[in-house]
């Protein structure tokens, strides 16, 4: 390719980054568009778990099952306002036909490939731009009560197993042995040796960016108002500064990627899944990696500001005001877990828009009615691990060589 194609991507969040890094690695001329600083949001407060092998949708039929429970309590690790519910109808209605066990077991297939060897990628990446530190890659454990309590997930750690992740089963002294600390209630761990964690998401994608910039591309802040399309095709992109034109345009604007799709003629089931967190500055008690309770779906990451608690799904569209009583419960979750953990000095809360799709898997690929508009948004609460392996697998579908899985399973017109 004689002259570099100009692409922009709007977003400026991991899975941007990520894409725009890539592109840039292919060749391209890339610009970045954001209205905010580059890897906040949803990139910045995420758990920092790389979970390559977290192939199980959300809609599996044992979670069907525990949802009506966890609707009726207000302290539950799912929320759904009663205000938002008859807007969320469309949307479960698609959730719950995802749980489907043909339509499972091809969303668990696709998932597999699409974030095989993530955490490598990731390595990768990071090595190339200084920050191979934010990596470790000690695994991750997940805790229950018992053996009837993990039943529950076991279709889950099934899926996971017949897609190559490696797991071990602790009980009751070992797994206390293992990780100290514990609340005796939980007599039952699931060791994932295999996955990978981040220390500080925020700086993971700023790391990106940096490469994004080395390699000669350029990040704005600025707000895309609309795709600008001319002779059927998709030709860049309308902005709050004037108009930005390119060849390509990738549309990764996380859970405000579908405000700017409707436009043309798609109407993406795109909701926010919106996640809190809690910083314990000086909890008292050193992880080695991230635990995860699996009864409050709630994570307790170790990162370089110190134990980051995050979890709980709430349903209630962008522009909810956070609920600051889901934060409280995960310092209660936390204490429940770690009884002798410090919460002094709590670092307030943090809340972020996680866009999730009602099948779990991403938009990525191009968009079949308008040539020069591809995606890369959707990737719910696995928006870190999936960044590396979507921007990979963009730029060789967008610039070459063609990648080696099909991107159908991922193509905007699913939602037709």
């Amino acid at each position: 390719m004689d002259e570099k194609p100009r692409i922009i991507v709007i977003g400026a969040g991991v899975v941007g980054l990520a894409v725009a890094w890539h592109l840039a690695k292919s060749g391209a001329e890339v610009t970045v568009l954001d209205p905010e600083e580059p890897g906040s949001g949803a990139s910045s407060g995420n758990a920092g778990a790389i979970s390559g092998g977290s192939v199980a949708p959300l809609a599996m039929p044992g979670v069907l099952r525990q949802v009506p429970g966890m609707l009726l309590n207000p302290a539950g690790a799912l929320r759904i306002p009663p205000d938002y519910l008859f807007r969320l109808i469309p949307w479960l209605s698609r959730f719950v036909a995802s749980a489907r066990p043909a339509r499972v077991a091809a969303i668990a297939q696709a998932l597999s490939l699409l974030q095989h060897g993530a955490t490598e990628q990731h390595r990768a990446m990071l090595a190339a731009e200084g920050a191979a530190d934010l990596l470790s890659e000690t695994g991750q454990l997940q805790l229950y009560f018992d053996d009837e309590h993990y039943k529950k997930d076991a279709a889950g750690w099934a899926l996971r197993q017949s897609h190559g992740q490696c797991i071990t089963l602790l009980r009751g002294a070992d797994l206390h042995d293992f990780q100290p600390g514990l609340s005796p209630a939980y007599q039952l761990g699931v060791y994932s040796p295999d996955q990978g964690a981040s220390a500080n998401p925020r700086r993971h994608a700023q790391a990106f960016q940096r490469g994004v910039e080395r390699m000669g591309g350029v990040v704005l802040r600025g707000a895309a108002q609309a795709i600008i399309t001319e002779g059927g095709r998709a030709v860049g992109v309308a902005t709050d500064a004037g108009p930005l034109r390119a060849e390509y345009t990738v549309l990764a604007a996380g859970a405000w990627s579908a405000e700017l799709l409707r436009p043309l003629g798609y109407n993406i089931p795109l909701e926010s899944q919106r996640g809190y967190h809690v910083m314990l500055p000086a909890p008292g008690l050193a992880l080695e990696r991230p635990v995860v309770a699996a009864d409050r779906k709630a994570f307790i990451s170790p990162m370089e500001m110190g134990l980051r608690v995050a979890g709980t799904v709430e349903f209630g569209g962008l522009t909810r005001k956070p609920d600051p009583r889901r934060a409280a419960y995960l310092l209660d979750d936390v204490k429940r877990v770690f009884p002798g953990i410090s919460t002094a000095g709590s670092e307030g809360f943090w809340m972020g828009h996680r866009p999730c799709l009602p099948d779990s898997l991403p938009v990525i690929g191009p968009v079949a009615k308008w040539p020069g508009l591809w995606c890369a948004f959707g990737h719910g609460h696995l928006g870190l691990t999936g960044s590396a392996p979507t921007g990979a697998l963009l730029a060789r579908a967008m610039l070459g060589p063609a990648p080696n899985i099909p991107l159908a399973p991922y193509a905007p017109e699913r939602f037709a």
